[in-house]
């Protein structure tokens, strides 16, 4: 406690809330451990094509798309909490259907197309979840988070995610050490999926122990609720000032998306696109190939992500660490040359058709500066750029953005590497530059701002009205 202030109390909400970012890496990962359950279960026992694996395989994402289109309305109308809440339930049904798709309509281990869409089904309801609480967990921390942390507290919520993602790669592991293929391909795939009920529980659960944040409750018109929250994070002093700047905000605008202007907005949509379009997912699909390449072939996709793992989780710590002291301008300049530097090496290898230890430790230096910068950042800046009266929809526009990236540089990944390795990385290379200058043309430094502030500093840097 210092100055009235409890930073405990904040930690505590934080917590709660990035046990959503928690569930977002947990369920985009599940899948990895029962994929091919799924495909001798559903796929291959039916005859179906490589086409239909692969599109039940990603199925979430079409869930993500939605829940992330949806999330701003949700927000909107019913409060962060209460659309987490929403997330939650979404999270907890997907994890007991996708285990059980058989439930009511189906008799157990009898394959057929329509186990095969409810089991789609289930998932895209699970994608729903993620691609809400990949808005409004950041959002609800952001929103509740005193200004000189609250970049550090936003990046927990990545931390979530990526640890989210170790967790179930251990419980897979954990599940299907020791068993035979045959049991694994009729129960133990279900139980990876059942696994994520727990946390989804637990979510839902402690989520009714934490208050809305006060930027919601005073665009609800209340401001005395707001004012005891505030008051709990902040001070008394600091939570009528802060109290003061948001009432100022929300009575001299419309709250209409572009009521601010159409840069806030764009802002926020490159934000998330560059994000995906430098690549790093298909970084990471890359990366067993050079396991594989090195003489691990016979455990390589376990290898693959331990390494990455620790490395996504070393320095999404050190994104915690320097975000309020560094600032986000410095450290997405920083990681987008790392990126650039490691893809633009990785594309000059592959043109000499060279894999080995040397690309290796590029797809490292590519990851980890991801990791330190964009992986985190981005989510922070989306969190905070917003002013209050359009946040909820804005932040939905930037997310639905991210998923739509994240869909096509994936699903165009194959076609580009079949055409030239060397031109793909190329690219990301590229991407990574453009990245660099966007960041430093457009993006003003929030580093210590309020939330109310990022009207005025939006002004201030532009030189016009929004």
């Amino acid at each position: 406690m210092e100055h009235g202030k409890n930073k405990f109390y904040v930690l505590g909400l934080t917590f709660v809330a990035t046990l959503g970012g928690l569930l977002f890496g947990y369920d985009t990962a599940v899948i990895s451990g029962a994929e091919k359950s799924i495909q001798a279960f559903l796929i291959s026992s039916q005859g179906l094509s490589a086409f239909i694996h692969g599109a039940t395989t990603s199925s979430a994402l079409i869930g993500c798309i939605i829940g992330g289109a949806l999330s701003g309305l949700l927000a909107s109308r019913f409060g962060r909490k209460r659309s987490l809440m929403i997330a939650a339930f979404l999270f907890f049904i997907s994890a007991l259907g996708s285990g059980y798709p058989e439930f009511l309509f189906f008799n157990k281990g009898e394959a057929s197309i329509g186990l095969l869409i409810m089991f789609n089904l289930y998932r895209i309801i699970g994608g729903i979840g993620v691609g809400m609480a990949s808005a409004i967990c950041p959002m609800y921390i952001g929103e509740i988070a005193p200004a000189e942390i609250r970049g550090r507290l936003v990046s927990l919520n990545q931390f979530a995610i990526i640890f989210g993602m170790l967790v179930v790669y251990f419980v897979n592991w954990g599940i299907a050490n020791g068993k035979s293929l045959e049991w694994i391909n009729t129960i133990g795939w279900r139980w990876m999926f059942v696994s994520e009920a727990f946390p989804a529980g637990l979510f839902g659960i402690l989520l009714f122990l934490v208050p809305e944040t006060p930027r919601y409750l005073s665009l609800s018109n209340k401001n005395d609720e707001a004012l005891v929250i505030l008051t709990r994070i902040n001070g008394i002093d600091k939570a009528n000032e802060i109290l003061s700047d948001i009432k100022n905000t929300i009575e001299h605008h419309s709250g209409k998306l572009f009521s601010f202007g159409k840069l806030v907005i764009m802002i926020g949509i490159l934000l998330s696109v560059f994000q995906q379009f430098v690549g790093i997912n298909v970084a990471l699909y890359y990366a067993p190939r050079i396991f594989e390449s090195m003489g691990a072939a016979k455990d390589a996709s376990m290898l693959q992500t331990v390494v990455m793992g620790l490395v996504n989780v070393i320095f999404t710590v050190v994104a915690i660490l320097t975000v309020d002291k560094w600032g986000r301008k410095p450290l997405l300049i920083i990681g987008s040359a790392g990126m650039a530097i490691g893809m633009f090496a990785i594309s000059a290898l592959a043109f000499m058709k060279i894999i080995g230890v040397s690309t290796l430790v590029f797809i490292i230096l590519y990851t980890a500066s991801f990791m330190m910068s964009w992986g985190p950042i981005c989510w922070v800046l989306i969190a905070e750029i917003f002013p209050n009266r359009i946040r909820g929809r804005a932040i939905a526009v930037a997310v639905v953005a991210q998923w739509a990236a994240n869909y096509l540089i994936s699903s165009t990944y194959p076609a580009m590497m079949e055409f030239s390795g060397g031109i793909t990385y190329g690219f990301y290379g590229l991407m990574s530059v453009i990245s660099a200058i966007f960041v430093w043309k457009m993006i003003p430094e929030t580093k210590g701002k309020t939330l109310e502030e990022m009207e005025k500093l939006w002004k201030s840097s532009f030189g016009h009205t929004l």
